[in-house]
């Protein structure tokens, strides 16, 4: 199992779920953030909130997928949500070694 961390623009987040359920995922936990890379945005763009910082609002998207399911769905990715301009973000994959239902107790696989 990978787990698939997306950071991005928060108008991208009907598009992630679009592609996570044509490749039949449906979980997945998002929360607002801020943040900024290269783009360093400019504290103009808080100017309506009074504050002096260099975060742009994004959205962090966290699911799990099967490892065979890995390579279309971060292509898909990269090609949705790609705007070709700098803030895009980033998608951070890492494995999974376990999981566990806490509900159940259930383990492994079929929790998912």
């Amino acid at each position: 199992m990978k787990k698939i961390e997306i950071i991005t623009r928060p108008d991208k987040l009907d598009t992630i779920k679009k592609i996570l359920a044509r490749n039949e995922y449906s979980g997945m936990t998002v929360s607002a953030a801020m943040g900024c890379g290269r783009q360093k945005a400019d504290a103009k763009d808080f100017e309506e909130l009074n504050l002096d910082m260099n975060l742009l609002p994004k959205i962090h998207v966290m699911t799990v997928v099967w490892d065979e399911d890995l390579e279309e769905i971060l292509c898909e990715l990269q090609q949705k949500l790609t705007t070709g301009s700098v803030g895009d973000g980033k998608i951070f994959i890492s494995t999974i070694d376990d999981v566990m239902r806490i509900r159940t107790g259930e383990r492994g696989y079929k929790t998912l």
